[in-house]
């Protein structure tokens, strides 16, 4: 087994890299823990894997956006992640198998989660074990700005989520990237995500592309999991500040000598575990709460 594979990121080497990803997942991952049930659900139209480890029959739900700069990652790359979260924290885990970008750019990855989260706040969610009525939204790396604009939307449209979990998230599509290329995740990588994701004519001023321009007021409250070596971390962190600003309740954790998301490489960082075990330790309280 073998860490991911540095592919440079053009249309041409995607598929190399998309399959590098997956390759690496067993030895940065691991394969998680064997859980209740795991299950493969029509959420809306959106391909999901539905992740259950509680034993009640309306447990509260994640909603889970995986990383890959909206070009890689699947349900298969987060499995492991999301087994561990399932387990840690008594919640089911809806893991959103999105499409990604260049062949489906903006707004189809997004449209994809609300599309997602409506069928969960349906009347299908409680057949599946469901309580549509305590919802949480969470993602790593690009999945957390899917998150953060889900949660935005959410909130437009009168949906009341618990709350939001971000990873190591990317949030501003201006962003002056710190030096830290030898990290991980470099500044070439990101824009081409990003030209991937919003291509040229995308105005990516607007909210859904940079959700510190939008209102901020009445979202959910918030966990902000930043890493110290992450050219992301900046942007991440001034998120939290506006979030905080606008009178959310926020968590933010700056995790010293970390690289870009840790969390989800179970295998290789303890960090990893404290990550994963903060975030369980908030759902677990998230859950308390009268819905």
């Amino acid at each position: 087994m073998q860490v991911q594979q540095r592919v440079p990121l053009t249309r041409a080497n995607l598929t190399a890299a998309r399959l590098s990803m997956i390759q690496a997942t067993p030895a940065e991952v691991g394969g998680g823990p064997a859980i209740r049930s795991v299950a493969i659900v029509d959420a809306g139209g959106v391909p999901a894997r539905l992740y259950r480890d509680g034993d009640d029959d309306a447990l509260p739900v994640v909603l889970y956006a995986h990383g890959g700069g909206w070009v890689m990652g699947g349900v298969d790359t987060h499995d492991g992640l999301c087994r561990h979260l399932a387990a840690a924290s008594g919640w089911a885990v809806l893991s959103v198998d999105y499409r990604l970008a260049p062949e489906h750019p903006y707004p189809a990855p997004v449209d994809d989660m609300v599309r997602a989260l409506t069928w969960l706040r349906g009347p299908e969610a409680p057949r599946h074990g469901l309580d549509p009525r305590r919802t949480a939204v969470a993602g790593d790396s690009s999945g957390g700005h899917l998150a953060a604009v889900t949660a935005r939307r959410a909130r437009d449209a009168g949906i009341q989520l618990a709350g939001q979990l971000l990873v190591c998230p990317v949030i501003d599509p201006m962003a002056d990237y710190p030096a830290l290329d030898e990290y991980g995740l470099d500044r070439e990588e990101m824009a081409f995500f990003w030209d991937a994701f919003a291509p040229a004519g995308v105005d990516r001023t607007q909210p859904d592309l940079d959700p510190l321009r939008a209102d901020l007021t009445g979202l959910p409250p918030a966990v902000v999991i930043t890493a110290e070596l992450d050219l992301l971390s900046a942007e991440g962190e001034r998120y939290a500040a506006g979030l905080l600003a606008a009178g959310v309740p926020v968590t933010a954790v700056r995790y010293q000598g970390l690289i870009h998301n840790f969390p989800r490489k179970l295998a290789l960082f303890d960090a990893a575990h404290v990550a994963l075990a903060q975030l369980a330790a908030v759902l677990h309280r998230w859950s308390e709460e009268e819905p």
